[in-house]
C-alpha cells in the first residue's frame, strides 16, 4: 500500500470538493453594497430615537421586504430571492452595523420561519405562508422558549393535544421576537408527555386564531426597537394540516432550525462589532490628544489592531458555516463556533469602542453605547454561549 500516493489522491479529491477561496462573487458584492447603502440611508436616521422610544421599525421593515431582504434564501417559487447563505451573512452584517433591532426581525423571518417552513413544510403550507413572509407583507415569529424551558428545550410545558380534526394548544411562550407584529407563529409544543422529546410537535399558528393572547412588551437593555413579548395560548384550535412534519418531529425541527438561525445571529453579532469598530476607527482619526490623533498613540492603535483581527476571524467563521450550509454539509459545529466567537467578541469590541470614544462613548449620540447594549443579547438568544460550548464539546 502506497500511503503517500493514497494521501495525495485524498487531498486532490478534498480540494475538488471544497474549492476554498476567499473572494466574493460580483452578485455577493452587489448585495453587500446595496444593503450597506440602504442601512446608511434608511436605517441610520432616527435609529437613536427608535431605540429610546422602543419603536418598532414598521416602515423600515416594509422597505426591507420590498428589497428582498425578508426572504433572501427562500426559493423564487415562493417569492424569495434564492440567494446563498453567504449573501445573507453579508446583508445581515451591514444591517446590524446600523440597527440590530431591524436585523433581528430579518434574521428570525429568514433563518427560522421561512427556512423552517420551506425545508420541512408541506407544499400547501409553503404556498399559503411563504409568499406573504418573503415579501415582508407578513412577519413570522419562532416560539420555543418558555418560563421553565429556555436552554433546556426538551422541557416543554406548552401542550398540543390531538382532537378530531385539530390540536388544542395551551401554554405560554416567553421572549418571542416579533411577538406582537408577527402574523404567523411557529410554535413548539408537547403532544405526548410519555414520549419525552419524541412527543413534541411543531405547528404554524396564526395570530388571529381564537385564544391567542399577546402579553406586555418587554422593556429591554438592547435591541429596544424590536418587539419582544410573551405569547399565551388558551384552548387554541390548530388545524391538523398546520402541523409541520410527522407526529413527534417538533424537537428535531426546532434543533435543525436553530442550527441555521445561529448563523444569522453570528452575522448579527459580527455586524454589531464591525459597526462599533468603524465608528471607533473614524473617531480615533479625528480626536486629538497630546498633539496628534489618538489612533497614532500605541494604546489606541493596538486596540484597533486587535479589533480588526478579531472581526476578520469572526467573518471567516461565519462564511465557513454559511458555506457548509450551502453545500448541504453538517454545519452544526461551525454554526455553533461562529455564534459563540462572534457573540463573545461583539461584547468585547463594543466595550472597547466605548472606551476609545472616552466620555463621548457614554453619550447616546455617538451610537457606540447602543451597539454595546445590543451586543449583549447575541450571547443569550438562539442558544446561550454556554449552550454553544456544549454543542461544540459534544
Amino acid at each position: 500500500m502506497n500511503i503517500k500516493k493514497n494521501r495525495k489522491k485524498e487531498l486532490i479529491l478534498a480540494n475538488k470538493k471544497y474549492k476554498m477561496k476567499f473572494t466574493l462573487s460580483e452578485e455577493q458584492i452587489m448585495i453587500q453594497q446595496a444593503t450597506r447603502e440602504f442601512a446608511q440611508k434608511e436605517l441610520l436616521p432616527r435609529v437613536i430615537e427608535r431605540d429610546e422610544k422602543q419603536e418598532f421599525p414598521v416602515n423600515q421593515i416594509k422597505k426591507m421586504g420590498s428589497m428582498g431582504l425578508m426572504g433572501m434564501m427562500c426559493s423564487p417559487k415562493y417569492g424569495g430571492g434564492g440567494m446563498d447563505t453567504i449573501s445573507y451573512i453579508l446583508a445581515m452584517e451591514e444591517i446590524s452595523k446600523v440597527d440590530a433591532s431591524c436585523s433581528v426581525v430579518m434574521s428570525v423571518n429568514n433563518s427560522l420561519v421561512c427556512w423552517g417552513i420551506e425545508k420541512y413544510g408541506t407544499e400547501d403550507q409553503k404556498n399559503k405562508y411563504l409568499p406573504k413572509l418573503t415579501s415582508g407583507e407578513k412577519i413570522g415569529a419562532f416560539c420555543l422558549s418558555e418560563p421553565e424551558a429556555g436552554s433546556d428545550a426538551t422541557s416543554q410545558r406548552t401542550t398540543a393535544i390531538e382532537k378530531n380534526d385539530h390540536y388544542l394548544l395551551n401554554g405560554t411562550k416567553n421572549w418571542i421576537t416579533n411577538g406582537n407584529t408577527a402574523s404567523f407563529y411557529l410554535v413548539i409544543a408537547q403532544s405526548d408527555v410519555s414520549k419525552g422529546h419524541r412527543g413534541i410537535n411543531a405547528f404554524i399558528v396564526e395570530k388571529n386564531y381564537d385564544g391567542v393572547v399577546v402579553g406586555q412588551k418587554e422593556n429591554k437593555l438592547g435591541i429596544r426597537g424590536s418587539d419582544t413579548h410573551s405569547i399565551m395560548f388558551s384552548d387554541v384550535k390548530v388545524p391538523k394540516e398546520n402541523r409541520i412534519g410527522e407526529d413527534g418531529f417538533g424537537f428535531k425541527f426546532a434543533m435543525q432550525t436553530l442550527a441555521g438561525g445561529r448563523i444569522g445571529i453570528a452575522a448579527q453579532a459580527l455586524g454589531i462589532a464591525s459597526g462599533a469598530y468603524e465608528l471607533a476607527l473614524n473617531y480615533s482619526k479625528q480626536r486629538k490628544a497630546f498633539g496628534k490623533p489618538i489612533c497614532q498613540h500605541q494604546a489606541i492603535a493596538f486596540k484597533l489592531a486587535d479589533m480588526a483581527t478579531i472581526i476578520d476571524a469572526a467573518r471567516l467563521l461565519c462564511f465557513k458555516a454559511g458555506w457548509e450550509k450551502d453545500q448541504s454539509l453538517d454545519y452544526r459545529l461551525s454554526g455553533a463556533m461562529a455564534k459563540l466567537f462572534c457573540a463573545e467578541n461583539a461584547m468585547k469590541i463594543t466595550t472597547e469602542a466605548v472606551q476609545i470614544h472616552g466620555g463621548y462613548g457614554f453619550v447616546k449620540e455617538y451610537h457606540v453605547e447602543r451597539l454595546m447594549r445590543d451586543a449583549k443579547i447575541t450571547q443569550i438568544y438562539e442558544g446561550t454561549s454556554e449552550i454553544q460550548k456544549i454543542v461544540i464539546s459534544r
